[in-house]
């Protein structure tokens, strides 16, 4: 009897998670659910196939076996698209690449199973953490530099985290920062104030006052100021469009943009749904109010109102199944770049929500983790 409630549970529990991997989280709270299930769907797999072997030899319940074929179902949608959309995202990456790099520190291939079940492995660097960079209205903004063991000059990246303007700290993402400091590159995680006490372009700022900073401190962390990238998620991706776009910019060699909102007013007008951030308020503590109200202020914080040409290449990383913000903008933006004559690949993830590389060795961040490294490298090295 124990072992009956236990496998009904188990079979529960295997179903629910299998779910989110359609269903779009309708609020915040449940936001990890929908951004987590397709990125341990080869857990799901397993777990699914257990529990309808299960219910069909132990409990021998037609129920609750045909219940987990369907989550069995459910759990191998992005194994069934990955083969098509990794092509895809080979085309379009060779199709704007003439010369992509190759190193032994690559991944392999845009999908390792092992890594999936094991972790991807992390490599040896040196940290550098909560470097003071600048007290603003007594806020102090910090810096993270993550090196590779061997010393010496490295071409650098820039990283801006994400959090909807709100939250956030160089801390976020650490993996990835020692992932590609391991091969070979200075990742400068940099900080700034957040919304809604301080409003755009207090962001920008920020930004620039870290970049100052480093170029004040390059030969300190072992920065080639000649071969720089900027990155960003989310928030994070728009505030590093903004800037490198900028008339002013600092020369980056090249942009790379995870999932992030591109042109704000629309963002305003057309908001997913559903919306589980409620993406209007926080449009609207960010820049202080509406598009109605602040118009102009809508179009210069929106990177696709400032496109032109002679911007430094851009990779472009967006979920399909991105309910914070939509691909259909990534898009959008790409092909305004590319009307503009600059270098831009467009990836998207359909199986993908927003946040999708917060699970590290998931199925959507090893390929998005894949093509990252070869097109910095392009830039780069």
């Amino acid at each position: 009897m124990i072992a009956q409630v236990l496998i009904i549970l188990f079979s529960f529990l295997s179903f629910f998670i299998s779910i989110w991997v359609v269903i779009p989280a309708p609020i915040f709270s449940l936001l990890p659910l929908s951004v987590g299930a397709p990125e341990i769907s080869h857990w799901l797999i397993v777990t699914n196939a257990i529990a309808a072997f299960l219910a069909f030899v132990r409990l021998k319940s037609l129920p609750i076996f045909i219940g987990m074929l369907f989550a069995l179902g459910l759990s191998l949608l992005p194994a069934l698209q990955f083969p098509t959309t990794a092509e895809r995202a080979e085309i379009a990456m060779q199709s704007k690449l003439s010369d992509i790099p190759s190193s032994p520190n690559f991944r392999s291939s845009p999908f390792n199973v092992l890594d999936a079940f094991q972790g991807i492995p992390r490599s040896q660097v040196r940290r550098t953490l909560d470097i003071p960079v600048a007290n603003l209205d007594n806020v102090q903004l910090t810096m993270n530099v993550y090196r590779p063991n061997r010393t010496g000059e490295n071409p650098a990246i820039v990283v801006i985290y994400g959090g909807a303007w709100r939250s956030g700290s160089p801390n976020s993402n650490e993996q990835f920062s020692q992932y590609i400091a391991a091969q070979g590159y200075t990742v400068l995680a940099i900080d700034y104030r957040h919304a809604p006490e301080y409003k755009f372009p207090t962001q920008i700022e920020d930004i620039k006052t870290a970049l100052k900073f480093i170029q004040q401190h390059a030969d300190e962390y072992e920065v080639n100021l000649d071969r720089m990238a900027i990155m960003g998620r989310s928030a994070g991706g728009h505030l590093a469009m903004l800037t490198a776009f900028a008339l002013d910019a600092f020369p980056f060699r090249a942009v790379v943009n995870y999932y992030s909102p591109v042109d704000l007013t629309d963002g305003y007008n057309n908001p997913p749904f559903p919306d589980p951030i409620d993406s209007r308020t926080v449009l609207r503590n960010f820049l202080g109010g509406t598009p109605q109200e602040f118009s102009d202020l809508y179009r210069r914080a929106s990177p696709y109102q400032t496109v032109r040409s002679h911007l430094p290449p851009t990779l472009l990383i967006y979920g399909g199944r991105d309910h914070i913000v939509q691909s259909k903008f990534g898009r959008a933006m790409y092909e305004k770049l590319n009307q503009n004559g600059n270098i831009a690949v467009f990836i998207e993830i359909p199986w993908a929500e927003h946040a999708f590389d917060a699970v590290f060795n998931g199925i959507s961040n090893q390929l998005a983790l894949y093509h990252t490294e070869r097109f910095l490298a392009s830039w780069l090295k």
